[in-house]
């Protein structure tokens, strides 16, 4: 995992079978836009989150393609339906091919 890079996820641990819940998650990521020059007039690689997921149980929740306009530590809110016990999984997919990845289970009850 690159250095600073850090996702975090809240999510209930539990849920009544078909409640919606609301999921929110953050990662701390620097979203370099590739446009930026450095001290010495070098452009500063692009290096941002271009794309995030969540499965519950193997299927697709949201599925989330970003550009470079946004903003460092992205963060994102929704809602998911919890048909029945069991994990999310949510994924972050990095310009230079690094993959975060976060499980958080909930239970019905």
């Amino acid at each position: 995992m690159a250095s600073g890079v850090k996702p975090r996820v809240k999510v209930a641990k539990s849920a009544a079978a078909g409640e919606t819940i609301t999921i929110k998650t953050l990662i701390s990521h620097k979203m370099e836009s590739g446009q930026r020059k450095d001290s010495d007039g070098n452009t500063i690689p692009r290096s941002i989150i271009n794309r995030f997921t969540c499965d519950f149980n193997g299927e697709n929740v949201i599925d989330v393609a970003m550009e470079p306009a946004i903003s460092t530590n992205p963060y994102f809110e929704f809602d998911a339906t919890v048909p029945e016990a069991g994990t999310f999984t949510f994924t972050w997919y990095d310009d230079d091919g690094d993959v975060y990845e976060e499980t958080k289970d909930i239970a019905i009850g």
